[in-house]
């Protein structure tokens, strides 16, 4: 029975005492709304009745508000179209608009985490039943479900079958990896496993959008077949390796996060002090939610890092952004049984599974050296600042303008204005009129009055620019994104932090008692598979 099906029969209130017509206005809201045309989905999305509905609440649900009491910023369509259109990146190739200090594999990364921490994987009868999700959801948590689904006994289809289990009749503790397509450079298995037509089959469908992180997903999944055949081939391993692999693996992946990828994006310091004085503004009762003031804004700073071209491998050392989704089963042309033969290429790419020439070459996207062959430049992310390539003005499909997206979805969330975020955070510097309204930008957002009182996601990255030159966030963002990143962590009764004290990493790194996202690659070793 639907939700509206429900609604029309005479009931007054439904979960937590709420207006019947507040949760009929959730029937479609509840269900995933999408981000992209022809992008992936998955889980819910937060919407301004449910946050108002729920404001105050310690434990609110799927999602809440780190500032309940601060005023919304109601801002008209035509101030924000004037705002989004002054932050594109005029000039995408330009070496001064280079972040040097975060390689642009952690653009990538960074959208991996964030489809790991906002997976429900709920089903929709469930979300009927208690469309708000108070206390029966998974709330956000950095625990790889995105990879582990509902682990080999809800998810056979995600793992290889065990060849010592009565000739491979049954699953074993390690993931399927899929084969590449052989495009002259050999056999590989460098891609995401796939169904007879192409469809990824993986935990979170959304991570096959874009190559960059489909291929982040297979050196996950490649991270955690190469931990159990470490624990495998110690000489007592556990009974259940795939148990003690997946703790491992998460733990590891926990510490990268908040020790590698937090880190180089906030203020020096600031993720230590958080850790040890504890969070004064993202607080719950014992459930974790996820902030809509990080969600809708502070966390959207991956888009001002993104690469109008991309030195992918040997084959392609200039890959415009816009190739990295046509080398996809969800938004691209990877059909697997369905590709003729021979296969087509861009504009109307159809391969059946991804060709061994579009294979990641890592060391192009992270810092690890000459690993794999002669020496290559890195990519680096842009820098955290106001301005957007330009493919991200004009998304595929009818998209539209992705900045102004993400402004009218601060004001349709009822989010708070920048300066009062930071006025509410006793920020000892804050920005100034001037500053904001300084740059091309500025005075675009000068004119519209907004340099007064300005959108949060805006003010975040402008931040970042005024204070650090885009290398990393201010105090603002800084705040937000640590707190509740260690937040989540803290959240997660699995967690290292809930269940070893002074717990530290102990898989080969390159410094001892550290894991970072490099380590990770170096572990699975597999960093370069075409070659120079």
């Amino acid at each position: 029975m639907s939700l509206k099906t429900r609604t029309t029969t005479a009931k007054k209130s439904g979960p937590l005492g709420l207006p019947i017509e507040l949760l009929a206005t959730l029937e479609t809201k509840v269900q995933a709304v999408k981000t992209t045309p022809g992008h992936g989905v998955a889980g819910r999305h937060a919407t301004r009745q449910l946050l108002d509905a729920l404001s105050g609440n310690k434990d609110p649900g799927m999602f809440g508000r780190m500032f309940p009491k601060l005023p919304a910023l109601a801002i008209s369509d035509e101030k924000l179209q004037a705002l989004a259109d002054a932050m594109i990146d005029n000039d995408p190739n330009i070496a001064a608009g280079n972040n040097p200090k975060i390689p642009a594999g952690f653009t990538y990364l960074g959208q991996f985490v964030d489809h790991d921490i906002t997976l429900d994987l709920t089903s929709l009868g469930d979300k009927e039943k208690d469309p708000l999700g108070i206390e029966n959801f998974r709330t956000p948590s950095l625990d790889l479900d995105a990879i582990y689904g509902l682990g080999p006994d809800g998810g056979p289809h995600l793992y290889a079958r065990n060849p010592g289990e009565g000739s491979g009749r049954k699953h074993g503790p390690k993931f399927l990896i899929g084969k590449n397509f052989n495009s002259g450079e050999g056999a590989f298995r460098n891609d995401l496993p796939r169904s007879p037509e192409g469809f990824a089959l993986i935990a979170d469908h959304r991570n096959d959008e874009n190559l960059l992180v489909a291929q982040t997903h297979v050196a996950m999944l490649k991270f955690h077949n190469k931990v159990c055949d470490r624990i495998s081939a110690d000489p007592n391993p556990p009974a259940d390796v795939f148990a003690e692999a997946r703790k491992l693996v998460t733990w590891h992946y926990q510490w990268m996060v908040l020790h590698d990828w937090v880190e180089r994006l906030t203020e020096p310091g600031i993720v230590a002090k958080i850790l040890h004085d504890g969070r004064k503004f993202y607080r719950f009762k014992r459930v974790p939610f996820m902030p809509v003031e990080f969600s809708a804004a502070a966390y959207r700073l991956g888009h001002s890092m993104v690469r109008q071209r991309y030195a992918h491998n040997r084959v392609f050392t200039a890959a415009d952004f816009f190739l990295f989704f046509e080398f996809t089963g969800l938004s691209g042309g990877l059909v697997g049984d369905l590709a003729p033969t021979p296969p087509t290429t861009p504009p109307n790419t159809a391969f059946p599974t991804l060709p061994s020439n579009w294979i990641i070459d890592w060391r192009r996207f992270h810092e690890l050296g000459d690993m794999g062959g002669a020496h290559v430049e890195i990519n680096s992310s842009r820098r955290i600042d106001p301005f957007l390539a330009s493919s991200l003005h004009g998304l595929p499909g009818g998209g539209g303008n992705l900045a102004f997206r993400n402004l009218k979805r601060g004001v349709n969330l009822g989010l708070p204005s920048g300066q009062s975020v930071a006025t509410r955070m006793k920020i000892k510097n804050p920005l100034t009129p001037d500053e904001i309204a300084s740059g091309t930008d500025g005075a675009v957002a000068k004119a519209k009055g907004l340099h007064t009182s300005t959108p949060l996601w805006y003010y975040i990255l402008k931040e970042a620019k005024v204070r650090h030159n885009g290398e990393r966030l201010g105090p603002v963002g800084s705040t937000i994104i640590s707190e509740v990143f260690v937040g989540l962590v803290q959240g997660d009764q699995n967690s290292y932090l809930w269940q070893r004290a002074n717990w530290k990493p102990t898989l080969p790194s390159k410094q001892a008692g550290n894991f970072t996202m490099a380590d990770l690659l170096r572990f699975v070793d597999d960093v370069n598979p075409i070659g120079d």
